[in-house]
This record gives C-alpha cells, sequence and structure tokens, in this order.
C-alpha cells in the first residue's frame, strides 16, 4: 500500500513538474528577435477590430475562456470540423461563441503571417488579444508569457462538463475550477469577466418562463429587471441569436458593476445569482463590489494563471499555418 501511495505522490509531482517547466519555458519577450513587430501587429489589430465592432472584447474573452479550460491554453478551440472528426468548436455548449472573437485572431494571424511566417502561435495569439481587449475596454492591463505552441488535439466529445454551465450546482463549479487548480477566489474573479458581454435568452429562459407551479419567474430574480427580460425574449423561440447584456447597468465598461448588481437580483444567469446565495463566494462577491482595485488586481492576476494552464511546447502543439486548422 506504502509502495502504491509513493507511486501516485510521485507521479503527481512529476505532473506538476512538467506543467510548471512547461510554463517556464514562456517569456514575455519570446517574440522580440523572431518577430519584432508582434507587438504593434497585435494592438493594431485588436484596436481596429473593436472600434468597427464594440462586441469583440467579450466575443475573446469567452472564446479564451472556453478554449483554457478544455485542452489548456492551446487554440484548440479554434480548429474546424471534417468528415473525420467534430472538433471542439462545433461542441453544443461552443455553437453559440460569437463570430467576433475568431474573426480577431484570423485578421492578427494573417498579419503576423505577413510579417514574419511560421513564428506566431495561435494560442499566444488569443491570449495577447484578449488582453488587449480587456484592457481597451477599461479592465486591468495584465502580463501574458509567451511561447504557447499550438495542439494537436481537438474533439467536441473533450468538452462537455470541462465548461461552466449556467445551470450547474455551486459545486459543480467550483469542482470545474479547483481541478485545475484554482482557488474559489479565483472563480469569482474571472466569473467577473460577465462584465462585459452579453447571454442568449434561451440560456436563461426556465428562469424566466415557467420557473415552479407557484411562480413563473425564479425568485432570486429583481421582479421588475425578470420582467424586462421576459418582454425582451419574448421571441427567443423564433430567434434563437436574441440576447441580453450580462451587466445592465455598464455594459460597456470592464468595472466591477457586475458584483453590485448580484446581491440586487440583477445578475442574468443562475450560476451569476448563486455567487451571492453562497458561503462560500459571497464574501469575495462583497469585496469586489465595493472595492474595484480589489477585483482588477484579482482578475489580472487570475488571468495571468489562467493563461498558463496547459500550455503546450515541444513536439505537443506546432505553430499552426492557419488557426483554424492542423498543419
Amino acid at each position: 500500500m506504502a509502495v502504491r501511495l509513493n507511486s501516485l505522490l510521485l507521479i503527481i509531482s512529476f505532473s506538476f513538474f512538467i506543467l510548471s517547466s512547461h510554463s517556464q519555458q514562456l517569456t514575455t519577450t519570446y517574440y522580440q528577435k523572431s518577430c519584432p513587430r508582434f507587438e504593434q501587429i497585435m494592438q493594431d489589430t485588436t484596436t481596429n477590430k473593436q472600434i468597427n465592432s464594440p462586441t469583440t472584447a467579450a466575443a475573446a474573452l469567452r472564446l479564451f475562456f472556453h478554449d483554457c479550460l478544455v485542452e489548456g491554453c492551446d487554440s484548440s478551440v479554434l480548429i474546424s470540423s471534417t468528415h473525420f472528426n467534430k472538433a471542439e468548436r462545433d461542441a453544443d455548449i461552443n455553437l453559440s461563441l460569437p463570430g467576433d472573437g475568431f474573426d480577431v485572431i484570423v485578421r492578427a494571424k494573417t498579419a503576423l503571417e505577413l510579417a514574419c511566417p511560421g513564428v506566431v502561435s495561435c494560442a499566444d495569439i488569443l491570449a495577447v488579444a484578449t488582453r488587449n481587449l480587456v484592457t481597451m475596454m477599461g479592465g486591468p492591463f495584465y502580463n501574458v508569457k509567451l511561447g504557447r505552441r499550438d495542439g494537436l488535439i481537438s474533439r467536441a466529445s473533450r468538452v462537455e462538463g470541462n465548461l461552466p454551465r449556467p445551470t450547474m450546482s455551486m459545486n459543480q463549479l467550483i469542482t470545474i475550477f479547483t481541478s485545475r487548480g484554482f482557488s474559489i477566489q479565483e472563480m469569482v474573479a474571472l466569473s467577473g469577466a460577465h462584465t462585459i458581454g452579453f447571454s442568449h435568452c434561451k440560456e436563461f429562459s426556465s428562469d424566466i418562463y415557467n420557473y415552479s407551479r407557484t411562480s413563473p419567474i425564479d425568485p432570486s430574480f429583481n421582479r421588475r429587471y425578470a420582467e424586462g427580460l421576459r418582454s425582451a425574449c419574448a421571441d427567443y423561440h423564433k430567434n434563437p441569436s436574441l440576447s441580453v447584456f450580462n451587466d445592465v447597468m455598464t455594459s460597456r465598461n470592464f468595472d466591477n458593476a457586475y458584483y453590485q448588481n448580484l446581491p440586487k437580483g440583477l445578475g442574468v444567469l443562475k450560476s451569476d445569482r448563486a455567487l451571492v446565495m453562497d458561503s462560500r463566494t459571497r464574501p469575495y462577491v462583497e469585496l469586489y463590489a465595493r472595492d474595484q482595485k480589489a477585483f482588477f488586481e484579482a482578475f489580472g492576476r487570475a488571468m495571468e494563471k489562467l493563461s498558463l494552464y496547459g500550455v503546450k511546447s515541444g513536439r505537443r502543439g506546432e505553430i499552426r499555418r492557419r488557426c483554424d486548422s492542423f498543419n
């Protein structure tokens, strides 16, 4: 029994060594010599795209989360399906990923391939684009280490259960993050990404129509807010693309209003409202609601940590010529 336990501990220790050694190979100056214009090209691309399509920041942020939490931050979510493989982006939960997120990556990759062909990974492009766009929306600047390689696997079958769903219990949501080495506080900080962007009506329709025999509306909602959502989503059966802003107060600013909304019943998704009702998460909601600086610092640190999750190096990855297909 002792030998088996020691073997298990050795395997776990080795796994952590592999993870840390991969992330240690990353550096903020990775492209300084191989692609000197990397930062400028990324800044120009993200700025122009956000100005022309204001939903881009939220789209890229969601795309980044959906990428990192499944196979690690390796741009596997960008791969298109083929006759032989149903890729991540065609998993049910990913079908609603906004096109602007994919488009900004394609634009940046095209510009970078012209400047320094075969050098910059799609995974690095997604990580930096997300950071740039968050900052453009008024959010915190945080460092993004570079040198990720693009993953060699993208399967829709690996997605279910690895991404948070609004209908999940708090225990399920916490498990998704803690199993990847993130604390409950980091989970709450990352949830603040909902300060921008929107949710489709179908994601919360069961909470505002026919919720129970005694009430058509989930009582955790602010009643007037829920009535407004019912009106905005009235035709969602005919128009599945109908959506509402996650933050009803300051939808175009990356700020701490998301947390201030939750105690008032102004969270769109059940998983948002649950954060203020659970004793494990409520203290952090209250902290970030009253202290935006604390939220920004926590969000920045959590995003830096997330961006290093499951990164690939060496033969475990490649530098794709196109972000939507393996070489």
